[in-house]
């Protein structure tokens, strides 16, 4: 079935005892498969098997999320569920990733479930993720749900997954450096003399005091920064002080 646009999927009446994934592949087509026919499916380009309602009042945050690893905007349902998207989305062992990308129909149809997060990484492995507030984690339910979703991940072959808040220290400086993960327009022309003068260790305050503009060069370093083409601890706070060095040379920024 064609379908006009990405749309919440339904579970099936009468669903077998055998589990089940539906989804919606990039051409907006309703799929079908069986979980132990899973590997095959790049769901890493599915389409949101849900959508969510946005109105005055609503305890939940959605929104869209533009996506730099892979040119693509993914919705999201909660705030928390963005800082997973920045934080996969910086993340060097990650290929690509999409949101709400099938819905789980198990054990005749008593089992339910979409899971927040399929991700693809670069060695061709698989991780699912659900995404849940630290307050409900621990929740009776949340606890079934997460034992049931492992289980059938570990018999596909992908690892999984449930989360809550972020190492504070990590997402402070993804999220600001995510401030500057779209492509360079102004100061694209400083990035190959940054990372030339990053060549050998030097502060972000020194590396910036070296042009004509240092706040422009900082918007560039950071850029550089969030793209791995200068290296970091991101184990200590980001500030002036932090050193980078240049990862490799050659390649657009």
């Amino acid at each position: 079935m064609t379908l006009r646009s990405p749309r919440t999927l339904r579970p099936a009446r009468g669903a077998r005892a055998r589990v089940h994934l539906r989804y919606l592949d990039p051409d907006k087509r309703e799929r079908r498969v069986a979980a132990a026919a899973a590997a095959e499916v790049c769901f890493e380009d599915a389409l949101p098997a849900r959508t969510f309602s946005s109105y005055a009042g609503q305890w939940h945050t959605p929104g869209k999320y533009w996506a730099a690893s892979t040119d693509r905007v993914l919705g999201y349902e909660s705030f928390l569920e963005s800082k997973w998207m920045k934080l996969l989305d910086f993340d060097t062992d990650v290929a690509a990733f999409s949101a709400q990308p099938f819905l789980i129909e198990g054990e005749e149809g008593l089992w339910v479930h979409t899971p927040d997060l399929f991700v693809r990484r670069r060695d061709g492995s698989v991780l699912v993720v659900d995404v849940k507030y630290d307050a409900r984690i621990d929740a009776p339910a949340v606890v079934q749900q997460a034992r049931w979703t492992e289980e059938l991940c570990a018999r596909i072959g992908w690892d999984y997954a449930m989360v809550g808040e972020p190492a504070s220290l990590r997402w402070a400086t993804v999220s600001w450096l995510a401030g500057y993960r779209r492509p360079l327009r102004v100061g694209k022309s400083l990035a190959d003399p940054l990372l030339q003068l990053a060549r050998s260790p030097v502060a972000i305050g020194r590396l910036v005091s070296f042009q004509p503009v240092p706040e422009l060069a900082r918007s560039v370093v950071y850029h550089l920064m969030w793209h791995h083409k200068l290296v970091f601890d991101a184990t200590r706070p980001l500030r002036d002080h932090t050193t980078v060095r240049t990862a490799c040379s050659g390649g657009e920024a």
